[in-house]
């Protein structure tokens, strides 16, 4: 896409509006103005009525995915690499001859009408983004933000909280590598974080990101604490991690709260994990790119809110922390489980892969990763993979992976269907405990975490009772 055809179009229609791809696009562009409209199967569902109303809200028209959308005044479809050719509203749009744009080709030409900040990197894009916008935002920059998750503080006041309009130049969004996409991309400023095997071969990923920083207009701001990212590091460029101006030094996680220092000043931010001060770091060496002080950063993120499924505390119940998480590559999964530690005495983790194909393909690295990083006495339980339909070749099993750790003397344990866990393990939870859940692409995964949550609070609360009871007796 143009960016000129960006300008002229005004009417455009999302096929799978509900995506959080998709869904962040389409509140931005009906944030700057253009009229916008789009569909789902999600909406056939009742339990999908929030979302449908936060996009009307926003003032996206929804439809079924049956066509009844698609009307010949149309500018331009919008379609991921999800749609199939055979869909019966592509068919339509192409019969009344609507010129058809997949997602990433209409945000590489938004891209190109705004200042742009491309986050990139396997892990950590979604963090990252959300921080930098958070301390762009509260630093008067006017920052707009397309991600592909929520924001709390967006969440907060009834937003989806995956995009914003703001009044100023600077646009922040996470660019993906997954697909392939982020070859498209030109920003003024690029981030690049990390690079891990996630989707695709490390030989693959090197030439995506070479191509990435080739069309960095600027700076490509790199981690050098990362080995493969930072061999992308410009000699005379910003970056952070160690040997630059943008070390953290004195790690320190307290509870749900990490503090370190960067050019001897303290920053305390309410989350978890050595990651997160990697992430934080980056967002500072950008910011100050952009004429934001360190010492602003630091009071910025005092008050980071977070953003969705990412260490997503559910609740405390007699000492027991419930604590929801995206993880889903073997980089990420390790992260998240040592973040976790040292929360509380044990860990007791939870994973639900997802896709065949993606299991099959990581299946080394997550067992070595997950095997490193468990301490003695904690647990790895899996439930099956998650499968959304399609041609898959189902010749792997998450029992596959559970019975790898086991030979590793891994404390693992397997359950095809994950409501088990409700009966396997909340009765043998106990103060100081940890139950981080696991996964990603699963819609379902909200509901059954909250679910996890409420039947903890109410065990801990009936056998509170039981033994204020048991106690009379004796």
């Amino acid at each position: 896409m143009k960016a000129e055809q960006f300008q002229q179009y005004q009417q455009y229609f999302f096929i799978g509006v509900g995506g959080a791809g998709m869904s962040a696009i389409a509140q931005y562009l009906s944030g700057i103005g253009k009229k916008v409209s789009g569909s789902d199967r999600l909406f056939q569902f009742p339990e999908n009525d929030a979302l449908k109303k936060q996009l009307q809200d926003e003032g996206i028209d929804c439809f079924l995915q049956d066509t009844s959308g698609i009307h010949e005044g149309l500018d331009a479809i919008v379609i991921s690499t999800a749609i199939e050719e055979d869909n019966p509203e592509l068919l339509k749009a192409k019969s009344y001859h609507i010129p058809v744009i997949l997602r990433a080709d209409l945000l590489a030409a938004i891209c190109l009408s705004k200042r742009t900040i491309a986050v990139a990197g396997t892990s950590g894009k979604s963090t990252t983004t959300a921080m930098l916008f958070h301390i762009l935002h509260q630093n008067g920059l006017g920052a707009s933000l397309i991600s592909g998750a929520g924001l709390v503080s967006l969440q907060q006041v009834g937003k989806i909280g995956n995009a914003y309009v703001g009044d100023g130049d600077w646009l922040v969004i996470e660019a993906d590598e997954s697909d392939g996409t982020l070859v498209k991309y030109e920003p003024e400023i690029g981030l690049l974080l990390s690079i891990d095997k996630d989707h695709k071969e490390l030989t693959e990923l090197h030439e995506i990101f070479t191509t990435f920083k080739s069309h960095v207009k600027r700076n490509l701001v790199v981690n050098m604490d990362h080995p493969l990212a930072s061999a992308y590091a410009e000699k005379d460029g910003v970056n952070y991690g160690k040997g630059t101006s943008f070390e953290g030094k004195h790690f320190l996680q307290h509870g749900f709260q990490i503090q370190f220092e960067v050019q001897g000043t303290l920053c305390k931010i309410p989350t978890i994990g050595q990651h997160n001060m990697e992430n934080a770091l980056a967002c500072m060496a950008v910011a100050s790119m952009l004429g934001v002080s360190l010492k602003d950063c630091c009071q910025s993120l005092h008050d980071y809110a977070g953003i969705y499924r990412r260490h997503q505390r559910l609740g405390e119940y007699a000492g027991i922390q419930v604590i929801d998480d995206y993880a889903h590559n073997p980089a990420k999964i390790a992260a998240s489980i040592r973040a976790c530690q040292p929360v509380g005495k044990r860990l007791i983790a939870w994973f639900q892969p997802h896709g065949y194909g993606p299991t099959r393909f990581i299946r080394k690295e997550l067992v070595e990763e997950i095997s490193r990083t468990l301490r003695q006495d904690d647990q790895i339980w899996m439930s099956e993979i998650y499968y959304a339909g399609g041609t898959a070749v189902k010749d792997i099993s998450a029992a596959d992976l559970i019975e790898d750790l086991k030979q590793r003397g891994v404390n693992a344990g397997f359950m095809a269907d994950r409501d088990e866990l409700f009966d396997t393990i909340i009765p043998q939870l106990k103060e100081g405990d940890v139950l981080l859940l696991m996964g990603a692409r699963d819609p379902g995964l909200e509901k059954f975490g909250k679910n996890i949550a409420n039947r903890i609070k109410d065990f801990v609360s009936q056998n509170q009772v039981s033994n204020h009871l048991k106690n009379i007796t004796e």
